[in-house]
């Protein structure tokens, strides 16, 4: 198997790979994609995908709601390698818009990797990688209901995508954003119920 780099463009390829010439791609063709060590990998591409306009099918946020919750309670059990039902890994996504959806990130997941590097290194270890996992855990409870008005879970995905990445490539500035994501997020929910 492959190993991950820590990278979006090569997991954005990765993933384009898993798609290309199919009508419908399947979430174990993509893991077998990954290589090893996919969890956090298999987590960023499904916030990718929901970031995308893919993320508008009915279903994906459901489907993806389900796939990060299970990625990051085996995350934080320890896992490298992630245990998926045969129901989940069957789920597939048509290859011709993932693919569109992938070209469509290529340019702001080229700017994230150039302007990532080692920083607030406490965030990302220890009892703060467990609290960022914890956060990444509850988020998603939401997305199914969200579903109902399309490309509402996106901002979920971004805030989930900005914090798995940052544990990703050991950036706590990328986890810092994720919080920021959250603490806005809470903030607009209590305005509008106010």
């Amino acid at each position: 198997m492959k190993v991950c780099t820590r990278d979006l463009t090569d997991l954005l390829d990765r993933v384009a790979r898993a798609a290309e010439g199919r009508e419908r791609v399947q979430i174990r063709e993509i893991l077998k994609e990954l290589g090893d060590g996919a969890i956090k990998p298999m987590l960023l591409v499904v916030c990718v995908i929901l970031i995308s306009p893919v993320s508008g099918i009915p279903g994906v946020p459901t489907i993806s709601a389900l796939l990060v919750i299970s990625l990051t309670v085996q995350a934080m059990l320890g896992r490298k390698q992630p245990w998926l039902p045969q129901f989940l890994l069957n789920r597939s996504l048509p290859g011709e818009k993932l693919l569109r959806a992938l070209t469509w990130l290529r340019h702001p997941c080229a700017f994230v990797d150039r302007n990532t590097k080692p920083r607030l290194g406490f965030l990302t270890h220890g009892i703060m990688r467990l609290v960022a996992l914890s956060a990444c855990t509850i988020i998603p409870l939401g997305w199914p209901v969200l579903e109902l008005v399309p490309f509402t879970a996106t901002t979920g995905g971004l805030t989930v995508g900005l914090i798995i990445f940052g544990l990703f490539v050991r950036d706590g500035l990328f986890i810092l954003c994720g919080y920021g994501m959250i603490a806005l997020t809470l903030g607009a929910a209590l305005m509008f119920l106010f």
